[in-house]
């Protein structure tokens, strides 16, 4: 038994393309197609086997487009449960412009989750045991309850595991009435969570996410502060790295990445800053590909040394 479980409410295909150049009513030849797997919580657990480690998805899927969706998840040795639906798995689309490296991302709302559906993966969570963390990742589809992600953390909570949430809005704000781990919102997010400006500087942020936590019952909040790094706060520490300076090719996956490598380090009992350095390490090195890359061993293992051996 894995002792990390991933889970995604909303997976896709990931599908990539390259074009000369995007020219409006202009037949375009594609060039280099690729087809991933993707979602917020399959994209952590890729990450996670690109790392060297185990993890095990929890997701829903169905129609044609699921039956080849896990083939990409086969292609990659992603060990999974799937909880079928009668909808089908979407599929998103990346137009890359090779004349200017522009990314234009085209996401699609995804199938509707019936009642049953819902009560259907509940029922796989309630079954899995012997695990240490379930990360969630992501949005919710359309169907699914505002409180999803809360039923989620009692059931992690009642097994004695650790719940780390990563998504936005509503689905956010009820999940913080339950018991969670670590929480990981991005600047928009804790600005939603708390009133805090969105242009506020390193301090007044780090107050804003004290204050959170002292209201809501979790161990960690960590914001994501893209080029500004991270800022990890628990109830007697404190930690803002920044990333090492590198040629940005791609945002996409960077904070799947991040909450990869952090949930990694946690498994291995590693101190809270080092958890802090090796998920930005991660997140860093997601974005020296284009396209929909994540991260891989060579790159973060660099780039975790660096932030390692930097003493500021």
């Amino acid at each position: 038994m894995s002792k990390i479980l991933t889970l995604t409410l909303n997976p896709c295909i990931d599908k990539t393309i390259w074009v000369d150049k995007l020219i409006p009513e202009k037949k375009l030849k594609g060039k280099h197609p690729e087809d991933e797997p993707g979602g917020g919580g399959i994209n952590v657990s890729r990450a996670i086997n690109f790392l060297g480690e185990n993890s095990k998805a929890i997701f829903f899927n169905g129609g044609y487009t699921g039956s080849y969706f896990l083939q990409l998840l086969n292609n990659e040795n992603i060990v999974f449960i799937e909880s079928g639906i009668a909808g089908d798995t979407r599929t998103n689309l990346m137009l890359i412009d090779e004349s200017t490296l522009l990314e234009y991302r085209i996401g699609v709302e995804g199938p509707e989750i019936s009642a049953s559906e819902t009560e259907k993966l509940l029922h796989i969570i309630k079954q899995q045991k012997n695990y240490e963390f379930l990360v969630a990742s992501g949005s919710l589809p359309k169907g699914i309850a505002d409180g999803f992600y809360a039923e989620v953390a009692a059931i992690v909570a009642f097994h004695n595991a650790k719940f780390i949430l990563d998504t936005s809005g509503i689905a956010l704000q009820k999940a913080l009435q339950q018991k969670l781990f670590l929480l990981k919102p991005n600047l928009n997010e804790l600005s939603l969570l708390c009133g805090i400006s969105e242009d506020a500087n390193i301090a007044d942020i780090i107050q804003a996410t004290k204050q959170l936590l002292n209201k809501i019952n979790c161990s960690v909040i960590v914001v994501s502060l893209g080029a500004s790094g991270a800022i990890l706060v628990t109830e007697i520490e404190t930690h803002h790295i920044l990333p090492p300076k590198v040629e940005v090719k791609s945002t996409v996956g960077a904070g799947d990445s991040m909450v990869a490598g952090m949930t990694i380090a946690l498994s291995k009992n590693l101190s809270w800053k080092e958890v802090l350095q090796y998920g930005i390490a991660c997140g860093t090195a997601a974005t020296l590909n284009s396209g929909r890359g994540l991260c891989n061993t060579i790159d973060v293992e660099r780039l975790y040394k660096e932030l390692l051996n930097n003493k500021s």
